[in-house]
């Protein structure tokens, strides 16, 4: 790709993005060619769907969540590891409004765009999971959809401006009730 072609791409994926956070991703198209001051016609010749658009810009934060993954892997424990990963995975969700239903649908349909990112990031989570309930430190009672489930409704709870307040008090309450009490191997509530 040429540089300014590049360039080009690279504004256009910075002003979705912002636009995306404010409005959610059924935004309007033709408001983020207005924000970029380009025509309809330019953004469609970089991204002739909102898939497409959608999946450039979802799929480095997806590839990102999905290295954070090996690199907690390596360098923390399963507990340590698995609580970090789900709190950037809510974090990262929470950047773009609406992006779980989207995430959710993406999972189910194989001819999605997204679907092999969002295939991906659950499978990372579902390492991470597993390796934490190897040690015993995770309720064994859980796999990686659920885990995908539990961090989509996280992010839709910081997603929803009267419940953005308890967000990260029940991020504490879900990621306790994950893991294990070394002691007993029951729930720690």
């Amino acid at each position: 790709m040429r540089a300014d072609a590049k360039k080009n791409r690279d504004h256009l994926l910075a002003v979705a993005g912002a636009a995306i956070a404010e409005q959610g991703v059924d935004v309007s198209l033709r408001d983020i060619a207005r924000r970029a001051e380009v025509g309809l016609a330019t953004l469609l010749r970089h991204f002739p769907t909102r898939e497409a658009l959608l999946d450039a810009l979802l799929r480095t934060g997806f590839d990102e969540l999905t290295v954070k993954a090996a690199e907690l892997e390596a360098s923390s424990t399963p507990e340590d590891a698995l609580v970090s990963w789900v709190r950037d995975g809510v974090a990262w969700t929470t950047e773009y409004r609406g992006v779980t239903a989207l995430m959710a649908a993406a999972i189910e349909d194989t001819e999605s765009a997204l679907h092999a990112s969002c295939f991906a990031l659950r499978a990372a989570g579902a390492r991470l999971l597993a390796r934490a309930q190897s040690a015993g430190k995770a309720r064994s009672d859980i796999d990686g959809a659920d885990l995908f489930a539990l961090i989509a409704m996280l992010a839709w709870l910081g997603d929803q401006p009267s419940l953005a307040p308890r967000a990260d008090r029940l991020f504490g309450v879900v990621a306790s009730a994950l893991l294990t009490s070394a002691e007993s191997g029951e729930s720690a509530c």
